[in-house]
């Protein structure tokens, strides 16, 4: 991964779309367990795979950070959380690794990913993420810091601070856009004055890029140039990538107050997994056999992260109070 301004190989194409895949049948399940009654609440990743997993692929998991937000499923498996792990958090379990089972579905944190602590406030990461990526910097180190945010988020003060202030000391941050034409109901236009967000980066110093979200290919080398910018020292970028919601905003919006089908309908057509399907196929990088194992597979895992998921027990009481109070007897914090 982080490969300069160069294209992704076929092989890298190849492995995004499995991923992808995976993701959408994932999220396909969880939406159901939601009718169900069984997961409380989702914020469905569908439309937004490609931006996700292209923006990964240029970084360094393992060095770079990440900041999420709370549609970034893709971006979470894409790094390693496994559909076992993803399902044990969206059906509050035993054994979910962000948050102990204590938050939201996909909320808290993962070190070991680089996933640092997400709050359902939203844009609260923004300057988070500008906080480590300025203790990056004076550490000496090579870190890139990037930072999920929705069009929505980038109305909030935060998003303003954190530009201007990363600007201002050309900090190894991108700021990542998914730009899927509303906040939670409120259209684009009603939010904002101007066409794009991207084009705020100019007031704050930055470059700002319009790339086709939709598109995984395209998010991997706006992806790749800015983690290059950054390294460099020349400061962050703003991406700002163009997707699609298929579904409500979370499991508890009718988005048919607001939408109509034939806009969904149309927003369908731009959908990121046939796009990479059909370049695959194009180029002879997959054939329609090796594409129904791809799809048998992820049913096969996400059959498993089920079982997993439903068999587990909920969490305990005798954790209830573990990482809100310290522990005051002089040893250390409850684990």
């Amino acid at each position: 991964m982080d490969h300069g301004q160069t294209g992704p190989s076929g092989e890298q194409l190849l492995e995004m779309y499995r991923q992808m895949v995976l993701c959408r049948t994932l999220d396909e399940r969880v939406w159901m367990l939601n009718r169900q009654g069984k997961a409380a609440i989702v914020a469905s990743a569908q439309g937004h795979e490609a931006c996700q997993i292209g923006s990964v692929h240029a970084l360094r998991p393992g060095s770079d950070l990440f900041y999420t937000n709370y549609r970034d499923l893709a971006v979470l498996l894409s790094l390693g959380m496994t559909p076992g792990e993803v399902m044990l958090g969206f059906l509050a379990r035993e054994g979910e690794q962000m948050s102990g089972a204590r938050q939201f579905p996909l909320h808290g944190a993962y070190p070991k990913l680089g996933v640092v602590n997400l709050s359902n406030v939203v844009g609260t990461q923004l300057p988070q993420a500008v906080g480590a990526a300025l203790a990056s910097r004076m550490r000496g180190e090579d870190t890139v810091v990037i930072v999920y945010f929705g069009d929505g988020a980038s109305s909030v003060g935060e998003c303003h601070e954190a530009m201007n202030f990363a600007g201002v000391h050309r900090l190894p941050v991108i700021f990542f856009c998914e730009n899927n034409g509303y906040a939670i109901s409120v259209p684009r236009h009603l939010q904002m004055a101007v066409e794009h967000v991207a084009a705020r980066a100019e007031g704050y110093g930055m470059p700002g890029v319009v790339v086709d979200g939709c598109d995984a290919a395209a998010v991997y080398e706006a992806t790749s140039e800015a983690a290059s910018r950054a390294r460099s020292g020349r400061g962050p970028t703003l991406i700002e990538a163009m997707v699609e919601r298929y579904l409500p905003h979370t499991s508890d919006d009718d988005d048919r107050r607001y939408r109509n089908a034939g806009e969904i309908e149309a927003a369908r057509k731009r959908d990121p997994l046939r796009i990479l399907r059909e370049r695959l196929l194009g180029t002879g990088v997959l054939s329609e056999d090796a594409d129904e194992t791809l799809y048998a597979e992820a049913r096969r895992v996400v059959d498993e992260a089920t079982e997993l998921a439903e068999s587990a027990s909920y969490p305990g009481l005798d954790g209830f109070y573990d990482h809100v109070y310290a522990d005051q007897t002089g040893g250390a914090p409850s684990p």
